[in-house]
């Protein structure tokens, strides 16, 4: 406070907010309950959500931060610190943690394949990709450090190694050529084993160890959740693949699955194999054979995830990317496929050819697989009922309704079409067991078609899940994973004020929303509604899904807390707490 005395009178000149931490503010927001100079709303109302991510994840020591001077800055993707050893392929990240070393891994871009690496690393920095890249989005899932984009870093794979043209520069550095009055600035080269640190929540990327100090969550923490659950209307859900991610969630608040990613599920050693037979055969019944291995792997990672949620909701998203990111690309793998399959190395190139794609984003993924594989969606479905009915009989007092949701939906027609496989498959399975389990079918809405005939889709699906990412994606024209070379010069000519994969437009993208929760409610009264994509853990994004009469919000599990609270504050706001 600036204050002044002028003949006998105060007069406050000015005010300005105190700097915080997170724990001082919970502490504060509590302190001021119990004097009774606040309300349990206020209290709840005057915590910034986003603040919560620095309870939850390890953060740099404040000292040994300020002596550090950052050699690139790029998208702070998921936050918390992280520090190691340079690797640059999965196989090494899990080698090289499996013998204790503390490894950061570092790609051009990371595919669902790198899953068992990324778990293995401190901390994952990418050269591509956005907010909701395939790293950002597995990572804040995982609760690892991820920063992506950055566009300073000049990859060499071959050799594992990295130029990185920082912003600071030495004497040493300069390359002199005063023959052509010019001089070319050398870029420092990591090696794979060199040690670097960065900060998923700023973006920067420093040379050498800087000392991280773990989370700690105070007492305040869980009183003031408690009171955010008491005056929130939204439900809060959480987008988890593995029973680990689910149980994390549930510790965190999360009341259900909202997204499984049943594709994280076909990279382990033990159905890779199996899968890649499935995309190379000739025929359905060859199909069907390598698809027979892979069903009780599916079901038990299914049953997994029931007993993880306790009969809570778990929706469970059939397969949805392209079918080239599973096959092999090293040449003893594509052999050892050949092998197995008793055809030529030749015949199986020859197959992984025909599968790229000029724009696999928009192309042969998500119901159009389940439209040309049929014997995908019958696996899947038969995995997962097989899984409830098992996990149903061992708990006879869960309410286990398990959702099985449909991705990328534009025409009606594509939702009837496989959700008629599904209902023949579930239903057999079920009168087979002599169970009465129950069920639901329906869908993600990704694509705007589907937001504007939502009516139309509404009389097959029972409920609607908005896939923001892709639905943000195709409203917009931008890549998710390219935009961050434009969107700087954006910000700069005002043209956008953020990110749209971070933050919910809510003039386009949420108006498509709205379209739809009007429309498909009119033909289907009980249709519930959520949001799985990253814009699930966004406050002012979670604001917006309150005023539009959404369900349940669904995001990764270490955002469940921001979520729960930026929900409470918003059903204060809009008077319905």
């Amino acid at each position: 406070m600036e204050f002044t005395v002028e003949h006998g009178k105060l007069y406050m000149l000015q005010t300005r907010n105190g700097k915080r931490t997170a724990q001082a503010a919970l502490q504060i927001a509590c302190d001021l309950v119990d004097e009774g100079m606040r309300t349990e709303k206020e209290a709840v109302a005057m915590i910034d959500p986003r603040n919560l991510d620095t309870l939850l994840h390890p953060t740099f020591d404040a000292a040994a931060l300020k002596a550090a001077t950052p050699i690139a800055k790029a998208l702070g993707a998921a936050p918390g610190a992280a520090c190691g050893k340079i690797v640059f392929t999965a196989e090494d990240a899990e080698e090289w943690a499996a013998r204790g070393e503390k490894v950061v891994l570092v790609r051009l871009e990371t595919s669902p394949e790198d899953i068992t690496g990324m778990k293995a690393a401190q901390g994952i920095l990418t050269v591509r990709g956005g907010m909701t890249s395939h790293a950002a989005v597995v990572a804040r899932g995982m609760g690892v450090c991820c920063v992506s984009g950055c566009g300073d870093i000049i990859m060499d794979e071959a050799n594992k190694q990295f130029t990185l043209a920082g912003k600071v520069y030495h004497e040493s550095d300069i390359i002199m050529d005063e023959a052509n009055k010019q001089f070319t600035l050398a870029g420092k080269v990591y090696h794979e084993g060199d040690i670097i640190s960065f900060d998923g929540t700023t973006g920067c990327v420093y040379d050498g160890t800087i000392a991280t100090v773990d989370a700690q969550i105070s007492g305040t923490f869980g009183r003031i959740m408690g009171w955010a659950d008491k005056y929130r209307r939204l439900k809060v859900r959480t987008n988890a693949d593995t029973p680990r991610d689910a149980k994390k969630a549930r510790e965190l608040g999360a009341e259900g699955i909202g997204l499984v990613r049943t594709e994280h599920m076909f990279f382990d050693e033990d159905r890779i194999a199996a899968f890649r037979e499935m995309i190379c055969s000739d025929t359905i019944e060859e199909r069907e054979a390598a698809l027979e291995k892979i069903e009780p792997l599916q079901e038990g990672d299914f049953k997994g995830l029931f007993e993880a949620m306790e009969g809570d909701p778990v929706t469970i998203r059939f397969l949805d990317p392209p079918l080239h990111e599973f096959v092999p690309t090293e040449e003893a793998d594509i052999e050892k496929l050949a092998k197995a399959q008793d055809k030529s190395v030749e015949a199986i190139k020859a197959i992984i050819e025909g599968l790229k794609e000029f724009n696999p984003m928009m192309g042969h993924r998500g119901c159009r697989l389940a439209v040309t594989y049929p014997e995908i969606a019958k696996m899947q479905t038969t995995a997962i009922i097989r899984a409830a009915i098992a996990v149903k009989a061992e708990h006879p007092d869960w309410d286990l309704v398990p959702e099985i949701m449909i991705p990328l939906i534009g025409e009606i027609k594509e939702l009837k079409y496989v959700k008629d496989v599904v209902v023949a498959t579930a239903d057999a399975e079920i009168k087979a067991a002599g169970s009465d389990l129950k069920y639901e079918v329906g869908t993600m809405i990704e694509i705007p078609r589907a937001a504007l005939t939502a009516d139309a889709i509404a009389t097959e699906a029972e409920f609607f899940c908005f896939g923001t990412n892709d639905l943000t994606q195709m409203t917009y024209g931008f890549s998710r994973d390219d935009s961050s070379k434009f969107l700087g010069s954006y910000y700069d000519a005002k043209i956008l004020e953020g990110d749209p994969f971070a933050k919910l437009d809510q003039t386009g993208v949420g108006l498509l929303m709205e379209i739809a929760i009007e429309k498909g409610k009119k033909v289907r009264p009980s249709l519930h509604a959520g949001i799985c994509g990253e814009h699930g853990g966004d406050p002012s994004s979670i604001e917006f899904c309150d005023k539009i009469g959404l369900d349940y919000v669904s995001c990764s599990p270490f955002r469940v807390p921001i979520a729960r609270l930026a929900a409470a504050q918003a059903a204060i706001a809009h008077g319905e707490a």
